[in-house]
């Protein structure tokens, strides 16, 4: 097991793999509406207050946006009441498309100051995981490429979880992103990933250690978010599981 996945030393004993989880040797290494012409002949009227910024239930994103346009599309976005508190928009970095795509939860601090998904401890982490399966986001051979991205793209305020609505309001810009990554399969880190991706409120541990299904029948894996491993490191060994089947799931495709 790499040592990124090694649980901490407090930890004595890890739980068993589940049964038929394979086995792999770690690595070495609105605009608002322009009001109507006053006629010439009315008398004038005072102006009316600035109308407030009206959002939609969800963005239109066109089957035809090209990655540019869509990440111009995400920096535009008013959908839900998360974009009144960034610093900017998190839209996703890495090979597009690729053979492999990582989707997690939602920005922290760190990502909404940087405009990058995945950075500081956890990104940190998810790094290691990555590179313990070989893989990286600017890897030469497209079947070691990586794309990363969030279920939505602006951080919710105080790093809580994603509500639902949100979750519906970035949702278009998500399914666009797996179009144009194309990846062979998706792994999902985190119980709001899982449940956004795969339409189903089960608890994350019972969404791991088998194979699933995209609604466009791509496979996807679910696993722990790497920032609940750094407070939960004792579940590491199962993490390392997930990405094994990941990996033997992977290499059985077409």
């Amino acid at each position: 097991m790499p040592d990124a996945l090694v649980p901490s030393p407090a930890v004595t004993t890890a739980a068993p793999a589940p049964a038929g989880v394979p086995r792999r040797a770690a690595p070495e290494a609105a605009t608002p509406t322009a009001p109507p012409p006053v006629l010439a002949h009315a008398p004038a009227l005072p102006p009316a207050p600035a109308p407030a910024v009206e959002r939609a239930s969800a963005p239109v994103v066109p089957l035809a946006l090209d990655a540019p346009a869509l990440v111009q599309a995400i920096r535009d976005c008013r959908a839900c009441a998360l974009c009144e508190g960034r610093q900017q928009t998190v839209p996703g970095v890495g090979a597009m498309p690729a053979g492999w795509m990582v989707v997690g939860e939602a920005p922290g601090e760190q990502e909404d100051r940087q405009g990058e998904p995945f950075v500081g401890p956890a990104g940190q982490l998810l790094d290691a995981m990555l590179a313990a399966m070989n893989l990286h986001r600017a890897a030469p051979e497209p079947a070691r490429q990586v794309f990363i991205a969030n279920t939505v793209k602006c951080r919710p305020p105080r790093n809580r979880n994603p509500e639902p609505a949100e979750m519906a309001a970035c949702q278009p810009f998500l399914l666009r992103q797996i179009e144009l990554v194309n990846p062979k399969l998706v792994l999902l880190f985190g119980r709001m990933a899982a449940q956004s991706l795969l339409g189903t409120d089960e608890a994350l541990g019972k969404l791991r250690g088998r194979v699933h299904r995209l609604a466009d029948g791509r496979p996807a894996i679910v696993t722990y978010h790497p920032s609940y491993l750094l407070r939960q490191p004792q579940d590491k060994l199962k993490a390392w599981e997930d990405l094994c089947l990941a990996m033997d799931t992977f290499d059985a495709l077409p």
